[in-house]
């Protein structure tokens, strides 16, 4: 029996020695497949993620590099934007000076072809600006004291002309105490204008007023009517209408004769020319107001050769001596 029972526990301690056996091989050999699974993610994290020393000094040197290229070349940028923009001001400034010495070279071309002229052309020239002037002149004042006078400057840019009923009414042969005013008005600015143009005793030339040495011929006063009713009444109708306002002129301002020519003649005169001279058709009621009028025509006095202008300066700037 106490074999038997010894026989049993020996068989029980064996069977729990070969138990205990088979769960530590389990054990490690679990263990050691957590190691293996370590050292695989391990290998595998170095891979992707740990880089050696050197190869990291390599790619901060590039970073560095680049990032002093990248302030280098924003460095540049400014520098280049303050040249362009300083480049665009010096082009412009050059494009304002071309302008300019554009403008004055065709002054001095102008200048250069007027002295190749044949001097008597370019004093003729200048004659006809310096009338242009005048009649510019005295039509912008009587517009400003008479707003409601139809007063023009002609065609020919020779005469200011009072149209229709600027100066008379309609058949009439004398003018009315209104028109008069104008006329008077008239004789009075021409009284101003005249001296620097004209010689005689009253003569007052000097450079500012007339630097091309013009000189009035005449200051004719025109009378026209239109194609209605008979030559001759119509002649007469226009030269009894620039007497006029002739009359009324040099009553206003009776010195208004004292202003002579070239020839020593008063400039002042009259002329009547009936139906004669039409500026319009007169087909219909506008064309006929606008030819009856008054025209007052300034003629320059002409010199037929160039020797005159130099005889026509010493003639003008008599007046011009002190004393």
């Amino acid at each position: 029996m106490r074999a038997l029972a010894a026989s049993h526990r020996h068989r029980a301690e064996e069977e729990e020695e070969s138990v205990f056996v088979s769960m530590t091989d389990m054990t490690v050999s679990f263990l050691f497949i957590v190691m293996i699974l370590l050292a695989f993610f391990a290998s595998r994290f170095k891979d992707q993620e740990v880089v050696a020393r050197d190869e990291y000094d390599v790619v901060v040197g590039e970073r560095d590099s680049a990032r002093a290229d990248l302030q280098s070349a924003e460095a540049r940028i400014v520098e280049l934007e303050g040249t362009i923009a300083t480049l665009r001001a010096e082009l412009l400034e050059a494009a304002e000076r071309e302008t300019d010495l554009k403008a004055r070279i065709a002054e001095l071309e102008a200048e250069l072809e007027a002295l190749r002229r044949n001097p008597l052309e370019r004093y003729l020239d200048e004659v006809a600006a310096t009338r242009l002037r005048i009649l510019e002149d005295l039509r912008d004042k009587l517009r400003s004291d008479f707003p409601d006078l139809t007063v023009a400057i002609s065609a020919e840019n020779d005469a200011l002309r009072f149209q229709g009923e600027g100066l008379f009414a309609s058949g009439a042969r004398t003018l009315t105490a209104d028109k008069q005013k104008i006329v008077e008005d008239i004789a009075m600015r021409l009284d101003s204008v005249l001296p620097c143009y004209t010689t005689g005793r009253r003569q007052d030339w000097h450079e500012a007023c007339n630097p091309g040495h013009a000189v009035i011929e005449a200051v004719q006063i025109e009378g026209h009517t239109d194609d209605v009713g008979d030559d001759l009444p119509n002649l007469r109708l226009s030269a009894e209408r620039a007497a006029a306002t002739y009359g009324a002129m040099s009553d206003k301002v009776p010195g208004l004769l004292d202003h002579q020519n070239y020839r020593g003649q008063p400039v002042i005169s009259v002329a009547g020319y009936g139906k004669n001279r039409p500026i319009a058709g007169n087909d219909d009621a506008e064309g006929r107001a606008t030819n009856r009028r008054i025209d007052l025509r300034f003629i320059m006095y002409s010199p037929g050769r160039s020797e005159e202008i130099e005889i026509i300066r010493k003639r003008l700037a008599v007046s011009d001596q002190p004393g």
